[in-house]
């Protein structure tokens, strides 16, 4: 693992509030070898925002059992602050990587939340299992309501197909958090999913329609695009050589609020300015988004850069 966090720019105070699973990934490569890394999506965006220096809390559910205390070390190692409630057993996902370093996922895992637990915040993110997930999925989504009249709201669905048993629900419980959201980050792949019957483009005109200032959709080595009321940005992706994608879409993410907290548009007083951000600005942080994303990449598992590592990254 990287070195600790350093501090953050502009806005270093903000309060950063993460909900969501953190659990251990069982890593299967496409050479018969196999390891454990902590992990979980929204764990990981709260292990790069932590690395940019942002100081998060994430409320959370791990096991008092060794792997349980291998994620708390992993996280507070690089300044996260973990809340929570205890679980029976830390949950696993068994991710498959075929030879391209691409991973499909197997879960063994529970979720449960005690909102009580949740720390102030000015950002509020959530996304992946603990959305969808009963038991917790609804206190997750009443948390989010309950947050909204002071603090940005950041999603990012992360859908887990293996973990649905009802499609109309998960969709219908995506749909209602996007309508709370300011920022909405979302993979090809997701958003195939979640809209099997419109294109990409489509599919976030009708997200930014429901509710949000910005809607990203994230295109793998592609780049990525994003769509808010003044129009269109795109950004390509780094050229880098892919060790693994474990952690990609959850470094964009870490790497996206921090962007947006540089800028000083989060926090519900600020939902104004987040909704007039400038293209320009927006294009920049989507750049350097997928300059941390690359980062992750180029190295085995769930493995975001520092706020110097991402720096030297994007300079290179």
């Amino acid at each position: 693992m990287s070195g600790g966090a350093v501090s953050g720019g502009g806005a270093a105070e903000c309060r950063v509030l993460v909900v969501g699973e953190a659990l251990v990934d069982l890593v299967h490569r496409a050479d018969g070898s196999r390891h454990e890394a902590p992990g979980g999506s929204p764990a990981n965006v709260a292990l790069t925002l932590g690395r940019l220096g942002r100081h998060p809390q994430l409320l959370t559910s791990l096991g008092d059992d060794e792997r349980g205390r291998a994620v708390l070390a992993w996280l507070e190692a690089s300044d996260v602050r973990v809340a929570g409630v205890g679980a029976e057993r830390t949950s696993t996902a068994t991710a498959l990587l075929d030879a391209s370093g691409a991973a499909t996922y197997e879960f063994d895992l529970a979720w449960a939340v005690d909102v009580s637990l949740a720390g102030p915040a000015d950002v509020l993110h959530v996304g992946s299992v603990a959305t969808v997930l009963e038991p917790g999925a609804a206190d997750v989504a009443r948390l989010v309501e309950a947050r909204r009249g002071t603090a940005t709201i950041t999603f990012d669905p992360n859908i887990r197909p293996a973990l649905v048993d009802d499609a109309a629900a998960a969709r219908s419980r995506v749909e209602q958090l996007v309508r709370l959201a300011d920022v909405v980050k979302v993979s090809d792949e997701d958003l195939r999913w979640l809209q099997p019957d419109q294109s990409l483009a489509d599919a976030a005109a009708a997200w930014l329609a429901a509710g949000p200032s910005v809607v990203v959709v994230t295109l793998g080595g592609e780049g990525a695009f994003a769509l808010t009321a003044a129009g269109r940005v795109s950004v390509l992706a780094p050229l880098v050589t892919v060790v693994d994608t474990v952690g990609a879409g959850d470094t964009f993410m870490g790497a996206l609020i921090d962007g947006l907290i540089d800028a000083n548009v989060v926090g519900a007083d600020r939902r104004g300015a987040l909704r007039e951000l400038p293209l320009g600005i927006l294009e920049g942080i989507m750049r350097r988004s997928a300059d941390a994303a690359a980062v992750t990449v180029s190295r085995a598992g769930a493995d975001p850069p520092t706020r110097a590592e991402l720096a030297a990254a994007a300079a290179a």
